[in-house]
């Protein structure tokens, strides 16, 4: 048990993200249809979404402190009843401001309750391969577009937008209810390197308070890479299935070009979780910042579906492998103690980042009628990312073990 649990602690977190980002990623999906049978804009409709972001990252900061101080299965409870409350609300709105202001307030306030703090706990269970655990946790939210998008596009097809909502909604009480309650901290005993570990676990940034972290260099750099990477995808992510569907390819078609970038994004966890820990995180990050700048512009070039796919497997590895690394490191310059805090910050720095691309996606479409400038946005901020990322400073981890005897 005491080994075992905390692969059951990794499964719980893929879980709760699965469920809790596919469910605020299905607008998505929604997109189209709902356009279509209400007249609302896709800017209005998308525009949901950036309040999601937005919200969520302010949550992530408020739901990571909570977690550092009352523990993370208060937090996620909490998240799992409000997430499927939000959903079913949404679903019976009547007007696009209504729907605005319940999806985009209620799903991201949920939403914020789940990553950080997973993560957060995670880390307490792991000394080794603690990159590979952060990445497993993290490819829930890879695994969500091959099951919540999918489910919720046979559900509009079958039925109607608002039947799939209210289904989803109550999809992730049943799921998410239950697994919440799973979910604790480990005793001494059971992190890896037993009460050694536990008396080490906030070595790093030990003497720093939590607002001394949020104002250090190590952070600055840490949220604006954060910040221009999720500004970089965060566009091209969600309106992959309208661009798709604008270049010719039937909807379902499109709705699986999501799903495949959500394969590949679950390897790409898995295969650069394993790399980090091998190679180290930055040069893994700088790696995947640089090839996810590139396939961004590639779909500049493609129309036809066996491009789509092809872009979506590089695509999707890029962006889904680089997303657990900040996690990692954040616990390595910051030590576990304040980890809920700090990487709480950063989920809000990466969520207004996240918060530019749906609404101006929409905006492009809207103005231009092609996403072509979104694309090419998308490029030059991902560049960007990849500039900063060169600035991280190294590791103290790393230092220390160099310094260790063998």
């Amino acid at each position: 048990m005491t080994h075992s649990y905390r692969w059951v602690i990794v499964a719980v977190g893929a879980l709760m993200t699965c469920v809790a980002i596919g469910a605020m990623f299905s607008l998505a999906v929604h997109l189209e249809p709902m356009a279509a049978a209400t007249g609302w804009s896709r800017a209005g409709i998308s525009s949901a979404m950036t309040l999601d972001f937005l919200i969520m990252g302010a949550a992530g900061f408020g739901w990571g402190m909570a977690s550092d101080r009352f523990g993370p299965r208060p937090v996620v409870l909490a998240g799992a009843v409000l997430l499927g409350l939000a959903l079913v609300l949404a679903s019976r709105a009547t007007s696009l401001i209504q729907f605005q202001l319940t999806y985009g307030i209620l799903v991201g306030l949920a939403a914020g309750a789940f990553f950080a703090p997973m993560i957060a706990v995670v880390t307490m269970w792991f000394e080794a391969n603690r990159a590979l655990a952060v990445s497993l946790v993290s490819a829930g939210m890879g695994v969500a577009p091959m099951t919540i998008s999918p489910f919720a596009r046979w559900l509009i097809t079958a039925y109607d937008w608002r039947t799939a909502m209210l289904v989803v909604g109550i999809v992730a009480w049943a799921l998410l209810v239950p697994a919440a309650l799973l979910v604790r901290r480990p005793t001494d005993a059971e992190r890896e390197g037993g009460a050694a570990a536990a008396e080490g676990m906030a070595d790093a940034g030990a003497g720093l308070t939590a607002a001394q972290a949020l104002r250090s260099p190590q952070f600055i750099v840490l949220g604006l890479t954060f910040f221009l990477c999720c500004a970089a995808h965060s566009g091209p992510i969600f309106h992959m299935v309208s661009y798709a569907i604008l270049c010719g390819i039937p909807a379902m078609a499109a709705v699986s070009i999501y799903s495949v970038e959500g394969l590949a994004g679950l390897g790409g966890r898995l295969v650069l979780g394993v790399m980090a820990d091998r190679l180290g995180v930055k040069p893994v990050l700088v790696g995947g910042l640089l090839v996810q700048a590139f396939a961004i512009g590639g779909y500049l070039a493609v129309g036809r579906l066996e491009g789509f796919y092809a872009l979506a497997v590089v695509f999707g590895m890029a962006y889904g492998g680089v997303m657990p690394l900040y996690a990692v490191l954040a616990r390595e310059y910051f030590g576990q103690r304040i980890m809920g805090t700090v990487f709480g910050a950063a989920t809000m720095m990466s969520s207004i980042g996240m918060a530019f691309g749906p609404l101006a996606g929409g905006w492009v479409f809207d103005s231009f009628g092609s996403y072509a400038w979104l694309y090419v946005g998308s490029v030059i901020v991902a560049l960007g990312a990849v500039a900063v990322a060169f600035a991280f400073p190294p590791q103290p981890s790393r230092q220390q073990a160099r310094l260790q005897p063998a």
